[in-house]
């Protein structure tokens, strides 16, 4: 119950990356630009999409046939999230994702931000789009690079106020955001515009959808 006694609205937390920031070709590219840097052959979106896992590390693992060392992880990082930058300059919204982030306020329901994009470069990205005040919280990534989400959206969920992870839905690109959502014990669907097949999506066992306004109308469903 909320502090008035009324049950607690539906929220969503909105993956960024892949999800409502529409920029698989940059990374796609930033990866590609690192592997040149590192020897490797570049990698088409589609193999992208089907290997993509995290922890990133295991990724690479992959397409390389073994762990990278720490050593060559790092060389890795650093030269994607320098490539990352020149690409994502280009990159814009998913279509229909202001009306979408609008809709969901206006019917009285509330949302926020987890990325694990860094939180320093997230939040003028988020303010830059003129989306920001939609949202009741934007974490991004603070520490290391390459983990998964499930520590963070736990302690994301845990600075809401008047937020039930029984009524939250995680909207993401990846299954990341499933295994998160279930271990903060909240409801997920993954959207397939992003860095996941189909195929990889719904081993997860949860809803996947190809559009974001079929990902809204499925929360509303199961934060019912």
């Amino acid at each position: 119950m909320g502090s008035n006694g009324a049950r607690p609205a539906a929220h969503i937390v909105w993956d960024w990356n892949g999800t409502l920031f529409h920029d698989t070709d940059a990374v796609v590219g930033a990866t590609n630009s690192a592997f040149a840097e590192l020897g490797l052959e570049p990698i088409t979106q589609e193999r992208y999409r089907e290997l993509y896992c995290v922890p990133i590390p295991r990724f690479y693992e992959r397409l390389m046939g073994r762990l990278p060392t720490e050593a060559e992880w790092l060389v890795m990082d650093e030269a994607f999230q320098r490539h990352y930058a020149e690409h994502r300059v280009r990159c814009r919204l998913a279509d229909g994702v202001a009306l979408l982030l609008a809709e969901w306020q206006a019917a009285g329901r509330s949302q926020s931000i987890l990325s694990m994009y860094g939180h320093d470069e997230l939040i003028p990205l988020v303010r830059g789009f003129g989306i920001e005040a939609h949202f009741v919280r934007v974490d991004g990534r603070t520490g290391p690079s390459g983990g998964g989400k499930s520590a963070h959206m736990v302690r994301h969920l845990a600075a809401l106020r008047n937020v039930d992870p029984g009524r939250t839905v995680v909207i993401g690109d990846a299954a990341d955001d499933a295994l998160a959502a279930r271990d903060a014990g909240a409801h997920a669907v993954l959207y397939t515009g992003g860095s996941h097949s189909r195929a990889s999506l719904e081993a997860a066992g949860v809803p996947v959808v190809d559009t974001l306004a079929e990902a809204v109308e499925t929360a509303a469903e199961l934060a019912r």
